[in-house]
């Protein structure tokens, strides 16, 4: 693909819109000047967190380094410095929303969602309120659903429709409807009675752009609730009363900040680092003077009493709006940083930032649009795309030729592998996910009940995506990044006969060189036990079987103190322990090149063990052992961080499958098994190392330290390393024979970036090899394979010989049918 002419078609159509050309700086000049560290990065996920510039960072720096600001609650010099710069922060938010001062005020607030979690627990819900709030919002916003219920009122989601086609005297208020979903309800003692027109307070709440989609919503939506809410509730009694609205601005602001001179919302939320990427954990509510009057306030804290008496039921609250609801101390140091971001966005001008970024985003959905297999069939399915205004994100999924679907998943690992940032799932948006993705409450249910949570790796379930995949832009974003993506679906997800072996690694592609035809015959060359799940195993020329596999191999884990079971993918530094076991002495011996002493466990004496306990992982259920703080202190200081260890109590783990029955993610439910991720085995092959080397070889492939990049059998984690035979030939093994010891093949391990980290140079390295070019000849429906796994099909009598030794043969059946 030319990049130049392409370029050239782009700006012959959006040119006017892209790059800033009316700015100090163009977009050229920004990316080279402010955002040099996105060289080798394509960052595609400012729906998620925008990006900080260099001169931003180093005006703040500045600021911080030459004043002293000090608390602002008291009455130096340097708090008063402190008091006027958040004033002037505060007019600085009004002025961006357009907002009057003498109508609005700003609260601060740690984020968006600590904003609206403040409107949820002061608004004045009454059994005969309702809560109604659009299908397209996120959790954050259906949190506020709870304290609604939990005094009694009503709350519904409602689907927002415009019309495309406006007569020359309708209003854009007649443009929208409303079709409202089943009315939600706890307290049944809070029903309205006929005749009731009450006093009360209601509240309806959207986003100015879906998280999801990208889909803009009409501010006209302010005044059809306040003006017709009537009209749109219909005579239903949920109408009635006062309707107040609240804005949920957190995506939609970078671009398109709601005007509050035209739309006058009660409420609006935003977090800063969605507008200029920092300050993190700073938020602010914009709330209109009349409705912080109606709103409810329990708690009082510093800087939100005017007077206090501490043993009698006493106090007087602040006049302020601001003071009576920001609760301590604000982060006065990062209120003084927003300053410096809204300079850049006044510098650019957000209706210039809304264009450039909207030019981006129509050209890739018209290119994603675009795509097709060789079979015709269309690649895409892109969301959102009814509405008549977009924001700057593009939501999609992506289909096979045969009509199945990409896993987000297996998209989200490819891009990061060529360096691109996007992100995947719901984005904590359920309903406009099951809106989209045509989910229904049948759907989403077994989706639970087969262990689906927010976060995980189940992308496919009953044939169905669970989520998508998301781009996103910036002010900085460029058509380069844009070409980047583009390029990376193509090559990666159009499926051509000229790609076709990419996606079907069971065609082996020849090695790249210097691998000649090999032995048919196979011989074990290698036995690795690691006794502690993702730290360094040991090797050894024969070692005991049982029914879970290898003795004591992976028979203890590290969990953390918030009950995370940690890995090298989180953990790296666990490569660094090592490991070795002695049978004669009956120990297993510890070693951390952050601990002094060597940590010595006995092996059948429970000396150390302090409780029992269980747990669920991966689909089964293990009993399992703690030990005492000592042993635990020494493995916090091993890895960093806080965690314990814990040791399978063996003949109590069993399958846990769910109750649809559906296994999970484990791949051999059915076997006992250790803290192994799929099966009790992985096996690779000494020729199939080989042929990778070759590739990465001859593709140029280099270490940061611009080293060749060549990986051994280790960084693959394997329990048995087979030789002899052709490349990949593990493939077709379905039963194996190893001294006379029964295995049968449960497939290929789906590799993950835990074999791109290199423990290798004395400090953790985190590469893109060699999962980048397995990735290039070893995908197969979302996987990129390599090696075998294997369960041990325990049907001796007698197990005191149950032994593997090196340099056994190994005997196959995978090539007869």
């Amino acid at each position: 693909m030319n990049t130049e002419s392409d370029k050239e078609q782009f700006l012959k159509e959006f040119g006017s819109d892209y790059g800033y050309p009316n700015a100090p700086k163009n977009i050229d000049e920004i990316r080279a000047t402010e955002f040099k560290r996105l060289n080798s990065t394509v960052y595609l996920d400012h729906a998620g967190a925008t990006l900080y510039s260099e001169s931003q960072m180093e005006a703040i720096f500045k600021d911080l380094n030459s004043t002293v600001y000090g608390n602002p609650h008291s009455q130096s010099s340097c708090s008063l410095a402190s008091e006027d710069i958040v004033a002037k922060a505060r007019q600085q938010v009004l002025n961006f929303f357009n907002a009057s001062p003498r109508e609005y005020s700003c609260i601060f607030t740690s984020g968006a969602t600590s904003a609206l979690k403040l409107v949820g627990e002061t608004f004045p819900w009454s059994s005969q309120s309702s809560f109604m709030y659009s299908m397209e919002n996120h959790n954050s916003v259906l949190g506020i659903r709870e304290y609604a219920l939990s005094k009694g009122a009503a709350a519904f989601a409602v689907d927002i429709e415009e019309s495309t086609h406006l007569g020359e005297s309708e209003s854009p208020k007649s443009n929208l409807k409303l079709t409202q979903h089943h009315v939600q309800r706890r307290s049944e003692g809070g029903e309205l009675k006929e005749g009731m027109t009450g006093n009360a307070y209601n509240l309806f709440a959207f986003p100015s752009e879906c998280n999801f989609s990208g889909r803009k919503f009409d501010p006209y939506l302010v005044k059809v609730i306040k003006e017709e809410s009537e009209r749109i509730v219909g005579s239903s009694q949920y109408g009635r009363g006062c309707w107040l609205v609240l804005i949920d601005a957190a995506k939609g602001c970078a671009t398109d900040p709601p005007d509050l001179s035209k739309f006058k919302a009660d409420f609006v939320v935003f977090s800063f680092y969605k507008l200029f990427g920092y300050p993190t954990g700073l938020g602010a509510l914009i709330v209109r003077n009349d409705a912080a009057k109606l709103m409810k306030k329990t708690y009082f804290s510093g800087g939100t009493v005017a007077a206090a008496i501490a043993d009698i039921d006493f106090f007087k609250r602040r006049e302020g709006v601001e003071e009576f609801f920001e609760d301590g101390t604000i982060s006065f140091l990062s209120i003084a940083a927003i300053q410096h971001g809204f300079r850049i966005m006044n510098m650019l001008t957000t209706s210039s930032i809304s264009r450039h970024t909207a030019s981006l985003a129509a050209y890739v959905r018209n290119k994603l649009l675009a795509l097709k297999h060789e079979n015709g069939e269309f690649v895409c399915t892109l969301y959102g795309l009814l509405s008549s205004k977009m924001g700057p994100t593009v939501s999609f999924n992506m289909k096979r030729p045969d009509g199945t679907w990409y896993g987000y998943r297996e998209v989200e690992k490819l891009a990061t592998l060529a360096g691109i940032q996007l992100r995947t799932g719901c984005f904590c948006n359920p309903g406009a996910c099951a809106k989209y993705l045509g989910l229904s409450h049948l759907d989403l249910l077994s989706n639970i009940e087969a262990g689906h949570v927010c976060w995980d790796d189940r992308d496919i379930l009953h044939g169905k995506p669970t989520g998508a995949i998301r781009v996103s832009f910036g002010y900085m974003s460029t058509f380069e990044d844009v070409m980047k993506f583009v390029n990376f679906v193509e090559n990666n997800f159009v499926i051509l006969s000229s790609n076709w072996s990419a996606f079907h690694p069971s065609s082996i592609s020849p090695p790249v060189e210097g691998i000649g035809k090999a032995a048919a015959r196979h011989f074990l060359t290698s036995i690795t036990v690691y006794p502690i799940k993702s730290c360094a195993g040991f090797s050894a020329n024969q070692w005991p079987l049982t029914s879970t596999g290898l003795l004591y191999d992976r028979e203890w884990i590290l969990k953390s103190t918030t009950g995370e079971i940690l890995t090298q993918k989180k953990v790296p530094e666990m490569c660094y322990i090592t490991t070795l076991i002695d049978l004669n002495l009956g120990k297993l011996f510890v070693e951390s090149p952050r601990c002094k002493e060597k940590l010595q466990i006995e092996l059948k004496s429970n000396s150390l063990a302090t409780g029992r306990d269980e747990m669920d992982i991966q689909n089964h259920r293990y009993e399992v052992r703690s030990y005492n703080n000592e042993v635990d202190i020494w493995f916090s200081n091993a890895i960093g961080r806080p965690c314990t260890l814990l040791r399978n109590s063996g003949s109590q783990s069993y399958s846990c499958i769910n109750k649809n029955g559906s296994p999970g993610m484990c791949r051999d439910v059915g076997a006992r098994l250790n803290f192994v991720n799929e099966a009790q085995f992985l096996l690779v092959s000494e020729e199939s190392i080989a042929d990778l080397n070759s590739r990465l070889k001859s593709n140029g492939r280099k270490s940061t330290g611009g080293q060749a990049v060549q990986v051994g059998a280790m960084r693959f984690r394997p329990n048995l390393v087979a030789s002899g035979g052709e490349p990949y030939a593990e493939d077709r093994w379905r039963h194996l024979n190893i001294g006379g010891k029964y295995f049968t093949s449960l497939g290929g391990c789906n590799r993950c970036q835990m074999i791109n980290i290199n423990p290798e140079a004395g400090e953790v390295q985190r590469l893109s090899e060699p999962l980048a070019t397995l990735a290039g000849y070893r995908r197969a429906k979302g996987k990129i394979l390599f090696g075998i796994l294997l369960r041990y099909e325990n049907n001796t009598k007698t197990k005191s010989d149950a032994w593997l030794r090196v340099g056994e043969q190994i005997f196959s059946n995978g090539d007869s049918n």
